[in-house]
This record gives structure tokens, sequence and C-alpha cells, in this order.
């Protein structure tokens, strides 16, 4: 079968590594049967009835309409993961720009030009004004132990640092990877008075926004430098800006610069370099790539953000791939229905997640003459929301 991906973003040519000839990448499809996506806005884009799934590139989907594609039985991946070292590496530069003050010592020696055969003796009398803390020794609390706190916390336990981390969902697997020198905190109050530096690596949705704010700085150390190379809105601006003039806080770093924080001292504010690395574009854009191949070719769901993960065989018979409300009866509904034709269900995968579920039945044998009939079917069932055929 044929596949025609739509890419609204310049992406790595190292998707071809898990695309095979029968894909066609462009970005001037108008009927694509999926979206590949960096950075471009999609909640101003009309999405056609073709798509069956969308990609995004890297970690957020902020960019994308989460709700209109699941109101259209659309799948949305992301690439968790796949630009985790260059975020932890940009982390631990953040924290030797927050507390060494080499960007000013850099600007303040430029100025020194002209000094000639002097200069040395200019910057050893003009040095002792960027002095600044070492990291060894120092405690950094880390909220959100995914793949990129992982990463943080034991590149910082290597250069000598006590670390907190917070994170009360955890998952097995990066439960495993983390240092055992990683202290485990439940409390976020015990994080944020224990800890010289922060850094935070959380999601940004209404229960996260603004979680570092005025309550947050009252309880942190005088003179703390936070790091934010997840989301700006994570991180209360008015609240900071206060925090900064009475040196609650030391230094802000973000990846999330904003006109007001452009003018305040004490905050240093990167263009989105988290995951500028020709290495990180690569990984996300064959992670996409491979979600998308398996999504359309078996209906295999792996890091979906709306929808739950289904993990399944290689396509060996026809499979009905089904993108319903998790509501009652539906699956009896699409049993029932394929029962009607007189088919056998060799194997059947159901699994949910809030009020999205997905059913998938691999049939013994499909007639072709009864292809359409029975997805015109199941279609019709109270509560779905796409229906598709799969045939090897």
């Amino acid at each position: 079968m044929e596949y025609n991906i739509k890419t609204l973003n310049s992406i790595s040519p190292a998707i071809y590594s898990e695309l095979r000839d029968n894909y066609h990448v462009s970005d001037s499809f108008d009927s694509p049967d999926a979206i590949l996506v960096r950075s471009a806005s999609m909640h101003d884009m009309t999405i056609p009835d073709s798509v069956q799934c969308i990609a995004r590139a890297g970690a957020g989907t902020n960019n994308i309409p989460i709700d209109v594609c699941s109101e259209a039985g659309i799948c949305v991946f992301n690439t968790p993961g796949a630009n985790a070292n260059a975020v932890c590496e940009l982390v631990i530069a953040a924290m030797l720009l927050s507390c060494r003050n080499i960007i000013g010592g850099i600007a303040w020696e430029k100025t020194q030009i002209g000094q000639g055969d002097n200069l040395e003796k200019v910057v050893e009398k003009g040095k002792s004004q960027f002095v600044g803390p070492e990291l060894r020794g120092k405690t950094l609390g880390v909220i959100g132990l995914g793949a990129i706190g992982v990463l943080v916390s034991n590149a910082a336990v290597a250069l000598g640092m006590n670390v907190i981390g917070y994170d009360p969902m955890i998952s097995v697997e990066h439960a495993w990877k983390l240092s055992r020198k990683v202290r485990h905190e439940n409390s976020l109050d015990a994080l944020f008075s224990e800890s010289d530096f922060l850094t935070v690596h959380v999601p940004l949705n209404d229960k996260t926004r603004g979680m570092i704010g005025s309550r947050a700085f009252s309880l942190c150390k005088k003179g703390v430098r936070i790091m934010n190379f997840a989301r700006g809105g994570l991180v209360d601006e008015a609240s900071l800006i206060t925090a900064l003039g009475d040196e609650r806080v030391a230094c802000y770093v973000t990846d999330f610069g904003s006109e007001t924080l452009l003018k305040t001292e004490g905050v240093i504010c990167l263009p989105h370099l988290g995951a500028s690395t020709p290495e990180s574009e690569e990984n996300c854009a064959v992670m996409a790539a491979a979600q998308t191949r398996d999504y359309l070719e078996s209906g295999i769901i792996r890091n979906s953000v709306n929808l739950p993960a289904v993990d399944l065989a290689p396509l060996s018979k026809p499979r009905l791939v089904c993108i319903h409300s998790n509501i009652p009866n539906v699956l009896s509904s699409i049993t029932t229905a394929v029962s009607g034709f007189s088919l056998n269900i060799s194997d059947l995968v159901n699994r949910s997640r809030g009020n999205m579920a997905v059913s998938v039945l691999d049939i013994d044998d499909l007639p072709e003459s009864d292809a359409a009939s029975l997805i015109e079917k199941v279609s019709a069932i109270d509560g779905m929301k796409r229906v598709r055929l799969l045939t090897c």
C-alpha cells in the first residue's frame, strides 16, 4: 500500500531509514495519510479527513489541537526522550552560566579591546567581579524524572552535586535508570527549601502551569538558581521578577524568553536551543517516522499523547482498528457487528485512556465483498470516531 506523509517543517532525511519506498513525503499533499511536524502551529489549520495520525518530532505537543484530533479519531504521537541528551547538556551548561557569570565576563573582556600588551594585567585586576560558586557539593532539585530529568540527575551526581528528585509518577523504566545517589523526595516543599539549584522537566498543563510561583519562591533558599528548559508557563513570570528583585532568586536561565524577561536583570534567555543539535533532530525524526509507519501499517500505538498504548504483533491477517469513546457497550457492539458477517475473531485488544479507547480485532478471513459493509456497520456504532481495515 502507498502512503503519503505531509511535512509542516523541515524534517531530517533520517526518516527514510524507517520509511520504505511505498512512503511519499512532501510538504504539498492535500490529503495525506499522516503529518510530521516540529514547531509549526496547527491550531488554525483545517486537518484533512484523510489524516490518520500526526507525529510531533519533539516532546511538547502544545502546537497541536489535541482535543480536535481526539474527536476526529486521529492518533497524535510525540517523541519523548529523543532529544533528552541535548537538553541535559544544555541544562548543565545553564547551571554553569547561572553561577560563574561567564556571559558577563566575556562581554566585559571585549570592552578591553585596545589595551594591547596591558590586557593581561587589566584582566587579572578586573576578573574578581565575575567570581561565582562551583557546582560540586551544591544541591540540585530536579522536578520531573522522565527521560531528561533522569539524565540531568545522573550528570549532576557525576559532577559531585547532591541531587533531590521529585516525581510521584516516575515510571519503572526511568526509576531503573536513575542513580542510586539521587534522593527521591515526596514533598515539593522540601525540595524547594533544600535546593541551591532547581531544574524543571514536566509537561505544561492545567496542573503544572505556574507551579513555580510565589509560594515556591517563599520556600526557596535565598540565592537559588533556576533552570527552565521544559516550558515557559511552568514558572510564574510576575512572581519570578519579584523574587529576582529581592534576591531570593540569584539567576533564572530559560529557553523561553519574553520581552519582560529580556529586560530583567538576573535572567539569561536562550533562543529555544534545547533540542537544537543535529543528533537530537535526527533522533526525533527517526522516532516519529517509526511510530507513524507502525501505526499506519499495523495499528501499533507507542508514545501517543491522546490514545492508549497498543502493542500488537505485525499484521498477518485482516485487522480492524477502531477508535472510539470510552463508554459502555462499544466493544460488544463491535464484536456483534463482526459476528453478523459470520467472521471469526482470532485476536482482540481493547485499551482505554481517559475518555478515549482503542479496540483492535484480528479476523481470520474477510471476503473482499464484505469489507466495505463491515466498515460501514462498525462506523455507525454510537461513540465510534474512526474505523480502519488493515489488510496484508
